[in-house]
């Protein structure tokens, strides 16, 4: 992986590896680290260094913080331990999450700019959403972008930033730990599908930017509430589970149960304070079944049991197809943020129902 990911790898990539062997799991391997960075100072001279651990490493127990604050004092370059010990979640999330937080070793008081950081991003580059049109249009300055997307003079500027704009939950440990330090509010401003709750996200950031709401937003809210309420009346009835989609799980499901759509399971990674209200939404109209994970082969029988008319998130669509299954496609919908989601969702799921009900009736879906 290191040597072939165009992104990270290559023999002048940015990801360096340590390769451990059995002497190493038995008697430690915080030593052949400590050379390993020796040698990254002499070839590479990065400005800043993350050691993040895997598995084994947490296994046998090297104190990996005590290694980072060693380097960091004897090359005086900011030193990092992200623990990454997969055993003990379901995926590689919390890794990511942690090297965002990470970032906050790096950074410095600043005065405020009336700039925001962003952070949490993951699919699609935020220049490409409409919260960053948006922001463009009203001449709200970009700083740091975490977890790409910045330089570490940029993270070291960050405090500067009037608000942080937490795009995905991953950034709060580090939106609140800035919180707590530098005083630095955030948003959060998932991807939102109900044009509630973006006007909602909307209203708070610019709140806290101390700017008037931009006249776009009027604008792109009616057309968001006119496509949703378009597809009212083929969505109502019909029925869903919900697997791994670039949206807010149970924000999601709340706003599509809003417009008449029947849960039938819920696949979440799990509930958030954030996630509360949208769970009584759910549950004043419906009673799906949940589970903790998003994995679609120990819920194959469960098709046959339940047999929902729409699958969203990842799966096999002839595999569906033959169960009566239609697949509902998000995945362009992880490059946007804000009333554009509402509209991208709408014209998913009309597809997806008008679908589900040519292969019900026999014919074969265009």
């Amino acid at each position: 992986m290191t040597i072939h990911s165009e992104d990270w790898g290559g023999l002048a990539g940015r990801c360096v590896s340590v390769t451990i062997d059995q002497h190493d799991i038995t008697f430690g391997c915080a030593k052949k680290v400590e050379e390993a960075f020796a040698e990254l100072m002499e070839e590479a001279r990065p400005e800043a260094v993350f050691i993040v651990t895997t598995c084994v490493p947490e296994i046998i127990g090297d104190d990996f913080d005590a290694v980072a604050d060693a380097m960091s004092e004897r090359y005086g370059v900011p030193a990092m331990a992200v623990h990454t010990e997969h055993f003990k979640c379901e995926n590689h999330m919390p890794g990511v999450e942690r090297a965002i937080t990470a970032c906050f070793g790096l950074m410095e008081r600043q005065e405020k700019d009336g700039s925001v950081n962003v952070i949490g991003q993951r699919m699609g580059r935020f220049e490409d959403t409409e919260l960053s049109r948006v922001l463009k249009n009203a001449g709200v300055p970009i700083g740091a972008q975490l977890p790409s997307g910045c330089t570490v003079g940029e993270i070291r500027r960050a405090p500067a930033a009037t608000v942080n704009i937490v795009v995905n939950d991953i950034g709060l440990p580090l939106a609140k730990k800035m919180k707590r330090s530098f005083g630095t509010p955030y948003v959060l401003f998932d991807k939102f599908t109900d044009p509630a709750h973006i006007a909602v996200a909307y209203e708070n950031l610019f709140g806290f930017l101390k700017r008037p709401l931009p006249p776009e937003l009027s604008a792109l809210r009616r057309e968001a509430e006119e496509a949703a309420r378009q597809a009212k009346d083929a969505l109502r009835g019909v029925t869903f589970m919900y697997g791994n989609t670039p949206f807010r799980c149970l924000e999601c499901c709340a706003y599509m149960t809003s417009l008449g759509m029947v849960p039938q399971l819920i696949q979440s990674h799990g509930i958030e304070e954030e996630d509360r209200e949208d769970v009584r939404r759910i549950l004043a109209c419906a009673d799906p079944y949940m589970t903790l994970a998003a994995n679609i082969s120990p819920l194959q029988y469960i098709y046959d049991e339940l047999r929902p008319m729409l699958y969203l998130g990842h799966e096999y669509p002839m595999r569906l197809r033959k169960k009566g299954i239609a697949q509902v496609h998000t995945d362009m919908g992880g490059g946007m943020l804000g009333y554009e989601v509402t509209g991208y969702l709408m014209k998913q799921l009309l597809a997806s129902v008008e679908e589900a009900r040519e292969i019900r009736e026999g014919g074969m879906p265009r």
